[in-house]
C-alpha cells in the first residue's frame, strides 16, 4: 500500500526536487504545497498520510499547519539543526539540515509502516452517512454565514473544535449549529 505524502515548502522548486527525489525512491507525492491553506485542502481528502515541510511555509509555521492535522497523519519536519532542537512538538519527526537522503527515505518508510500498523490495530475509518454530511455542511454554512468565515476556515475551525473536544466532526458540527441558531 501506498503512503500519501504532501509536501510543503514556501519555494515550489523545493517541493518540486523533493518529490522527484522521493518518486525516485518508490514513493507517490499527493501534492506539493506551498502554503499550508492549500495542503490541508489535499490533507481533507485523504485517509492519512505523512506531510514533509520545512520550518515556514508561505502562510504559517510548521507547528501551526500541525495543529490542523487530522488524526491518522503525521509529520516530518526538515529544518536547520536549531529549528529541530527547539520544536514545539515532540512528537514531530525532524530531519535536520543539509539532508541525506537515504536518512529522508528511510525515515519516511518507518512513518508510513507505523501508521499502516496503527491503521490495522485501530481498524477503518467510519465513513459518514449523508445526514452527517449535511450536517457538517450546514454548519459550515452558518460559520461563513455568521462569523464571515471561507469555507476552508469554517472547516479548519470545525475540525480543530472535534479535536479539541474528543468529538465527531458531524457532532461537532451538530453542536455549532444548535449554538448558533439557539
Amino acid at each position: 500500500m501506498t503512503m500519501n505524502i504532501i509536501l510543503v515548502f514556501p519555494k515550489i522548486e523545493n517541493g518540486s526536487r523533493m518529490k522527484n527525489i522521493l518518486q525516485q525512491n518508490g514513493f507517490t507525492v499527493s501534492a506539493v504545497c506551498t502554503a499550508g491553506a492549500k495542503a490541508l485542502q489535499y490533507i481533507d481528502s485523504l485517509s492519512e498520510g505523512i506531510v514533509v515541510c520545512g520550518y515556514r511555509c508561505l502562510d504559517m509555521v510548521y507547528f501551526e499547519l500541525y495543529e490542523y492535522l487530522p488524526p491518522g497523519f503525521e509529520m516530518l519536519l526538515v529544518a536547520s539543526a536549531e529549528h529541530c532542537g527547539s520544536r514545539e512538538y515532540q512528537e514531530i519527526v525532524c530531519l535536520p539540515m543539509p539532508l541525506r537522503i537515504h536518512e529522508l527515505i528511510q525515515t519516511l518508510h518507518v512513518m508510513s509502516d507505523e501508521i499502516l500498523r496503527r491503521k490495522k490495530r485501530f481498524g477503518r475509518k467510519k465513513e459518514r452517512t449523508k445526514e452527517e454530511e449535511e450536517i457538517i455542511c450546514a454548519a459550515k454554512a452558518l460559520l461563513m454565514e455568521k462569523n464571515h468565515m471561507k469555507e476552508e476556515e469554517a472547516h479548519r475551525y470545525l475540525q480543530k473544535r472535534s479535536m479539541d473536544n474528543g468529538t465527531s466532526l458531524a457532532e461537532t458540527a451538530q453542536m455549532i449549529i444548535c449554538l448558533i441558531k439557539g
